[in-house]
């Protein structure tokens, strides 16, 4: 994720601590294994997936394109410089 501010569709994404947080999938762009992810009001995660990113549903892993707008997750990341890299995305119910 990029920490500083991006625009994505007239919101901005913001930089957060490690951590994991829970939000609704704003945007899901395939091409680049990216989503945005709305944690609260004010607050937008931009994700590009890496090697190691874990995505799982149910506790069993599932492939990018289970992924969809309007989904909620639960997502951890790792603070890495000036960018936010997603360890584990879990689609929840």
């Amino acid at each position: 994720m990029l920490v500083f501010m991006v625009a994505c569709g007239g919101e901005s994404t913001d930089p957060v601590e490690s951590g994991t947080y829970e939000g609704t999938i704003q945007e899901v762009n395939a091409e680049e294994s990216e989503i945005y992810v709305n944690i609260s009001d004010e607050q937008t995660l931009e994700l590009y997936f890496i090697d190691e990113t874990e995505l799982v549903k149910d506790t069993t892993a599932v492939p990018f394109d289970s992924l969809a707008t309007g989904q909620k997750v639960r997502v951890e990341v790792e603070k890495v410089g000036q960018r936010l890299d997603p360890l584990r995305v879990e689609i929840l119910k």
